[in-house]
């Protein structure tokens, strides 16, 4: 294990970072969430530095962390993030904490006029530093464990130059006289909540090929364009990941209403067919 970085997984891991966090006056913080294979992202870890080390808290653990919300409230404790929306709307969701006193780096360095606002190029632009981050990590299975140390290194990375990063920022904001336009972003920020996917009924005329389908085979494409939504809100899988765009304009046009049809044919995968086909096959015939 990295010495600066601590995965808090039982409870002395975390009476001993409730002590060092609680006792500091800056904090970095950051989330890993994967919101590419849910229909609703799935939290998946919360990255919490002092000065002396950083904590990871995996939200999968059965571990209370309802500690933070005291100190995500503390007007004493600076809350210091990066481009922090998600992460405030999704501790709010999950956890229902709510934030006071924070300085997000991006808006701060926007305001100072900053261009490139990831955090690596902010931390090269203001610190110095060129992190090394890959962008097979960053994309990695955060939902699923074991994590391995690689994850975890790049989970710490995010928050290891936060609390350096927020010093020479302010400092650049307050002598440009910019430090009251960038707390008033801040504060607003705090504000953030999550909120779910909403239907979009006319969505299905922005699908590839829309425009090729005939009266019927459109009315087909309406139903299981909404169908493939209320299902991945029921599954809490990505709309992809239920049907492609490809898949249900396909669909649309089959004449064939067997189960085993849809997989034959290579409209959907077999896994697809076994786990939907049912559903699809009532559509396709119910639809006139």
């Amino acid at each position: 294990m990295n010495d600066s970085w601590i995965l808090v997984d039982n409870r002395q891991k975390l009476e001993s970072a409730q002590d060092d966090i609680s006792g500091a006056s800056h904090i970095g913080i950051d989330t890993e969430y994967d919101s590419f294979r849910y229909f609703r992202e799935k939290l998946c870890l919360i990255q919490i530095c002092t000065e002396s080390r950083a904590y990871i808290f995996d939200p999968l653990l059965d571990i209370d962390i309802s500690f933070l919300g005291n100190i995500f409230t503390d007007i004493n404790t600076i809350k210091i993030l990066h481009a922090c929306d998600n992460d405030i709307r999704l501790l709010n969701r999950d956890y229902g904490f709510r934030f006071k006193n924070i300085f997000d780096t991006y808006r701060a360095a926007s305001t100072l006029g900053s261009t490139s606002l990831s955090l690596t190029s902010i931390i090269w632009e203001y610190l110095g530093v060129k992190l090394k981050k890959t962008k097979n990590i960053q994309r990695s299975r955060w939902d699923i464990r074991p994590l391995s140390e690689k994850q975890l290194d790049y989970a710490a990375l995010d928050t290891r130059y936060l609390i350096d990063l927020y010093f020479r920022l302010r400092k650049n904001l307050m002598y440009n006289g910019l430090e009251k336009k960038a707390k008033t972003a801040f504060e607003k920020i705090t504000h953030a909540r999550w909120s779910e996917k909403t239907f979009n009924p006319k969505g299905f005329s922005r699908i590839e090929g829309c425009d090729d389908l005939d009266d019927f085979q459109m009315k087909r494409l309406k139903t299981l364009y909404r169908w493939r939504f209320e299902t991945a809100k029921r599954t809490n899988t990505a709309v992809f990941m239920v049907l492609s765009d490809r898949n249900i304009i396909d669909l649309s046009k089959n004449d064939r209403q067997e189960i085993e049809s849809l997989s034959e044919t290579g409209i959907i995968s077999a896994a697809k067919s076994k786990s939907f086909g049912p559903e699809i096959i009532k559509i396709l015939r119910e639809t006139v």
